[in-house]
Order: C-alpha cells, then structure tokens, then sequence
C-alpha cells in the first residue's frame, strides 16, 4: 500500500507540474477539428511520412543513461567564451537581404523589407526549467530587447529549445504573426498570442505574408510534445519563397525521401537551413548525421547550406564543435558552398568573401 501511495503522489506532482505555463496548452476546440481532419493524424497522433521509431532498433532508453553516463565530458562544452558578434537589428538600414544566427536554430532573417524571427531561445536555457540545458558561454548576447517590431514570428515544432516559453511571451509586444505548424497555436494562445494573428500549417499548406512573400509548411521526420504525450501537434519544415529568394528553413528531422520531393517541387533553393547537430546513432530517425545533412542540401538542390542546430546547447553526446567539423568536411567533398557565421554576424545571401573557422 505504501508504494500505491507514493506512485499517486507522484502523479499528482507531475499533474502540477505540468500546469505551470512553460508547458503550455494541448489543442481543444475547433483547433482539434482540424488536426483530427489531416491526412497526417492517424491513430491520434501526427505521423511521419515514413516509419519512425524514437529510437534505433535493438536500443532502450536504459542503453542511452548509461552511454550517458560512461561518456567522457571533454570538449562537450567550449573552452573559451565564444566569440560571438553584436550587431544593432533595430536600427539597421540596409536593404540588402540578409541573416543573423543566434546560436542553435535561432535566427533572424530580413527580406524583402520584411523582419523573421525564427525559434528564437533567448532565456540561457533550452528546457523548461532554467537551471537544465544551460547555453554555452558567449552564446546569449542577444535578448528579447534587442529585437525590432516582427514581421513574422516562425516556429517551426514545440520542443523546448525551439519554443521558448520565456522568450515568446516577452516578444509578444513586438510581433504581428505568428507563422506556425498545425496545432502550436494552443500552446501560443495559452501564453497571451490572439488567434487571429496566429496562423497554422498543415504540410504543404501555404500562408501570405505580402502580396510577394509566401512560407508553405513541407514535412520533416521528427516529433513533438512538451510533456510525456507526443505528436499531438505537427512539425514542420517551411519553404520562403521571396521575389529575391527562395529559401528552405528546415526545422529538425531525421533524414528521409522528403528532401528530394521537396526540392523537386519547389526547389532550387537559393540556402538551406538545416540542423546538423545533436545527433546519434541512438536515435538517427529523428536526427540527421552530418553526411545526411549535406546529402538533403543537394537533395534540395540548394546552391548554399548553413548548419543550424549547434553551437549553443549541449544535447547529445558529440562534443560541441564536432557537428560543424563533419558537414564542413562532408560538404567540401560534396564541393557546396557552407556558411558558417559566428553568433550574432550580419550575413549577406550575396557575400562572397573567406569566411573563418571561427570555432
């Protein structure tokens, strides 16, 4: 009787837990009308074009806490403060196109006079509670307040180190749209955003922004959830067309046969976004490995690839620098053009000048 007792306390801790607002909201409503009328949800859940296991074959989560804990922690973190670049985004006068990373798979793109914010994740930390999954040292000089009025708010799936509660909320003042997959508004509502400026994307759906500018959700092979119930809401890749470009912003996915449709259909792409870091063997379903990374890039006949997904967070076991190491490798035998930018720099799509392996 005395275990029943503690497993109902248990329980009804985590049930507390998971009402604080980090956690957000499950879709309801006429929200969960419509994820419960896409093709993609089946069986009651979002489902991935192909088969995807959480984990590799043959793997359990016990085999994962003890490579976990037999792995040595050299080099999982930098050794240095990062040398990462302050630029002034609110007072920036240039027309030209161009993109700032923020460090993981944040990023801010000006296009077409239009200000994007993607995934942003600027609290210090990519998990619920801030004393887990802390950013790297030099990896934070940006914050909420060194944003300019949005355009577009982008969030491509809502996992903890792509939507930030903290981070969210306090943007709220300054953006127009939230731009965003099927089902995530419910947790953006839940945190103060009006409906009618949320907008929400089955794959392959598309959204206007200007009479010019369109994003268009494609698919990906990932998961998603805040809590221990998953893919109750969509992930998604999306597409930004522009009269000057034509981007793919990928959010995370393992590798798999949509990249060449993608690029098929809506292709060439002018740059890639792809994430390239916190990746394994365990779990490379969901995940890509470098070599995965640049063979989507020319599946996506893109013409450039910046590697997100790195460089702020530690979240696998791969020591921090060696996901930029591999693509850099893989991609100069594969002879594409890699950006890779320090924190914070200021990045024309046009520029062609030597950049450093600043890592």
């Amino acid at each position: 009787m005395p275990f029943v007792i503690l497993i109902l306390i248990l329980f009804l801790i985590l049930l507390l837990v998971f009402d604080f607002p980090q956690f957000g909201k499950a879709p309801k409503g006429d929200r969960l009308q419509r994820i419960k009328n896409s093709p993609n949800f089946k069986n009651k859940k979002f489902q991935n074009l192909s088969h995807t296991p959480d984990l590799k074959e043959g793997v359990t989560y016990f085999d994962i806490l003890k490579k976990y804990a037999t792995t040595s922690s050299v080099n999982k973190k930098p050794e240095k403060v990062l040398p990462a670049i302050k630029f002034d985004l609110k007072n920036n006068t240039d027309k030209e196109p161009f993109i700032v990373w923020f460090g993981h798979s944040s990023y801010f793109l000006q296009i077409d006079n239009l200000k994007i914010l993607v995934d942003p994740v600027f609290s210090g930390s990519a998990a619920p509670f801030s004393f887990m999954v802390k950013s790297f040292n030099g990896a934070d000089l940006y914050s909420v307040d060194d944003m300019p009025e949005l355009d577009v708010l982008l969030i491509t799936h809502d996992h903890f180190d792509h939507l930030d509660y903290k981070t969210v909320k306090k943007l709220l003042p300054k953006v127009k749209k939230v731009i965003t997959s099927l089902g995530v508004g419910s947790h953006l509502e839940h945190w103060g955003y009006k409906k009618e400026n949320i907008v929400e994307l089955d794959w392959h759906e598309t959204t206007t922004v200007s009479q010019n500018v369109s994003f268009t959700a494609t698919p990906s092979r990932h998961f998603s959830g805040r809590t221990f119930e998953r893919n109750t809401t969509l992930w998604s890749s999306f597409v930004l067309k522009t009269p000057q470009l034509n981007l793919f912003l990928g959010g995370d996915s393992g590798y798999d046969s949509h990249f060449k449709s993608i690029g098929e259909k809506y292709g060439p792409f002018d740059l890639a976004i792809l994430e390239c870091g916190q990746y394994n063997d365990y779990w490379h379903y969901i995940h890509m490995m470098p070599n995965e990374v640049v063979l989507a890039a020319q599946e996506l006949n893109a013409k450039q690839l910046l590697p997100v997904h790195w460089g702020k967070f530690k979240l696998s076991l791969h020591d921090w620098d060696e996901p930029i190491n591999e693509v850099y490798k893989h991609a100069e035998n594969a002879n594409l053009k890699l950006l890779h930018p320090k924190i914070g720099e200021k990045l024309l799509f046009t520029a062609n000048e030597a950049q450093q392996k600043w890592w």
